[in-house]
């Protein structure tokens, strides 16, 4: 069976407009539903998983701050920082959470590769990992088999906010970026990039990628 998937580049989201999307998209989709992959941009903001539920955060900086259904602790999200969100029928798949988790890190290791850089993965530690700094972040939910959140992938942001926080939870963790890394490309590029590896580690053999300006109310 051929898997089909819809890539949305929405450009710059607010994140609850974003989360709230995602939901209503997982609410109403039915089995015969394509998978969708959502490749966006958020304005400033902190986000905080379950495992970080009903913490408050010192916040110098004022950046907005939001408490999400997604898995894992705090993180920072920015201009210059490529999101995938995908909505996947995990169920419709055979898949486990396990195996999204590792084809999304592979599609960053991969793309990594590609610029002779090497990726790590850390155990218990989803993401990619780059020097023993953190490249990239996941955080997942699961609901009745249907995926939805994702991957934020470091361009080129701002990375001060990450100092203001301990990213994913863990003390004293650092954060890079691409740019960094000797990768000379801006957020379009990356994105262009990074898609056919994030299509063949989720094993999407056909996809249809549209451009739109924000999500649907």
């Amino acid at each position: 069976m051929t898997q089909e998937v819809l890539v949305r580049n929405l450009g710059y989201v607010e994140y609850i407009d974003a989360w709230r999307a995602m939901q209503r998209f997982c609410d109403r989709r039915d089995p015969s539903t394509i998978d969708e992959i959502w490749l966006l941009e958020h304005p400033p903001v902190y986000t905080v998983g379950l495992r970080g539920k009903g913490r408050e955060l010192p916040n110098p900086l004022g950046i907005p701050l939001i408490h999400s259904d997604r898995g894992g602790d705090v993180t920072y999200h920015g201009p210059g920082q490529i999101v995938a969100y995908v909505l996947a029928d995990l169920r419709r798949r055979s898949w486990g959470v396990r195996q999204l988790v590792s084809g999304l890190e592979q599609a960053v290791i991969d793309l990594l590769a590609q610029h002779g850089i090497a990726g790590e993965r850390r155990v218990g530690a989803p993401g990619v990992y780059v020097h023993h700094k953190k490249l990239a972040a996941l955080g997942l939910r699961v609901r009745n088999g249907r995926s939805y959140h994702g991957l934020a992938l470091n361009v080129n942001l701002d990375l001060r906010p990450f100092a203001s926080i301990d990213p994913c939870g863990y003390k004293g963790l650092e954060v890079t970026r691409t740019l960094d890394l000797g990768i000379d490309a801006d957020v379009a590029r990356t994105n262009q990039l990074f898609l056919p590896h994030l299509l063949r580690n989720l094993e999407y053999q056909q996809s249809h990628t549209t451009v739109s300006v924000g999500v649907s109310a």
